[in-house]
């Protein structure tokens, strides 16, 4: 599709990194055209697949040339990841807004008509919204812990927030970091801040550094994305690759945040997720180390210590206020695991 130099970019940009989801890419881009206008342009990036995805990538494009709606692919010489890919669309998107919308997702009815008025009438900077975990079979377990409607903020909802701490916060506490709930202006993206490439946890290293840069947020309780984990997830498969990225994802974000101002409850939040992302790392490291993981434990609590805005004392302190003992007995052993099994041990 040609591109009208006189035509007003686009209010919304769809970005879809594609690789390997020949089964389901097509879904995908149905669930948007379905309820797209035309002020949107749906933008996808095959990053060298193998399976025929990128054919039907092509195939997509040609059928929609003539539509309302602008859809067109890109296609990367050599594999770069999906934040490659993702950085990729970033620079080609035009809309005021993009939304990133992983492949073997799709979106569910109503959400971008919803997200339009959103925007028409308070025009925030990031809106978050809700999913749910797309599964063949819906087991009662499922139900029971809540993958039929998943929060990725606990704060105010439907209004406009303005205040960085209470941003800050509601993120840390929901824990849900991926990009495909949030939608960010553009200009919020800018130039500088982008996804790294290769490295696992990658919306981990960019949601709370855009949430940063917010000066107004919107929070949606609403499922607006149908999220499909498919085998071979992430957590599903730990070495200690993956073990040292998410020990440093939120490597430099305290640089990020000085001045913000952001108070008690933000900063004991940001920190409670620093020491689960010690936790986890730990974990995974023991995983795949069972007999010696004590040196990359060691290297993932000065990642914690330098990742966390207040330090373990105060952070131990805070857990025993609350009540949290169990938890602070369970940063404490993996704390005790950096010096070596006997320390753990006696811990």
């Amino acid at each position: 599709m040609t591109e009208d130099a006189g035509a007003p970019p686009p209010w919304l940009s769809v970005l879809i990194p594609v690789h390997n989801v020949k089964d389901y890419l097509r879904e995908c881009l149905d669930s948007v055209l379905a309820q797209a206008d035309d002020g949107i342009e749906v933008l996808m990036v095959d990053d060298c697949s193998t399976d025929g995805s990128d054919a039907l990538v092509r195939e997509l494009v040609a059928a929609h040339a003539s539509g309302p709606v602008r859809v067109w692919g890109l296609f990367h010489a050599q594999n770069q990841g999906l934040s490659g890919a993702r950085n990729t669309m970033l620079q080609a998107a035009r809309g005021d807004y993009v939304w990133f919308l992983d492949s073997d997702d799709y979106l569910m009815p109503g959400a971008i008509p919803r997200l339009r008025a959103v925007i028409r009438e308070h025009a925030p900077s990031l809106v978050l919204c809700d999913f749910f975990m797309l599964r063949e079979r819906v087991k009662l377990k499922h139900k029971l812990r809540g993958e039929m409607h998943r929060r990725t903020f606990f704060g105010p909802e439907r209004q406009l927030l303005r205040a960085p701490s209470r941003l800050l916060r509601g993120l840390f506490e929901a824990g849900q970091m991926h990009s495909w709930s949030k939608i960010a202006r553009r200009s919020l993206w800018g130039e500088q801040l982008r996804f790294p490439v290769g490295r696992y946890f990658e919306d981990m290293a960019t949601t709370p550094f855009l949430a940063l840069l917010a000066d107004t947020a919107w929070y949606e309780p609403a499922v607006w994305v149908a999220y499909r984990q498919r085998q071979g997830s992430i957590l599903a498969t730990p070495n200690l690759t993956k073990a040292e990225h998410l020990a440093h994802a939120l490597a430099n974000l305290r640089d990020a945040a000085a001045g913000k101002g952001l108070d008690d409850d933000a900063l004991f939040a940001w920190a409670h997720f620093a020491a689960r992302n010690f936790i986890g790392a730990s974990r995974m490291a023991d995983k795949a180390l069972p007999e010696g993981c004590t040196s990359a434990v060691a290297m993932f609590r000065q990642a914690f210590e330098e990742a966390s805005p207040i330090a373990l004392r105060e952070l131990d302190r805070a857990y025993k206020r609350r009540g949290w003992f169990v938890r602070a007995l369970r940063l404490r052993y993996w704390l005790r695991r950096a010096e070596g099994p006997r320390a753990a041990a006696a811990a």
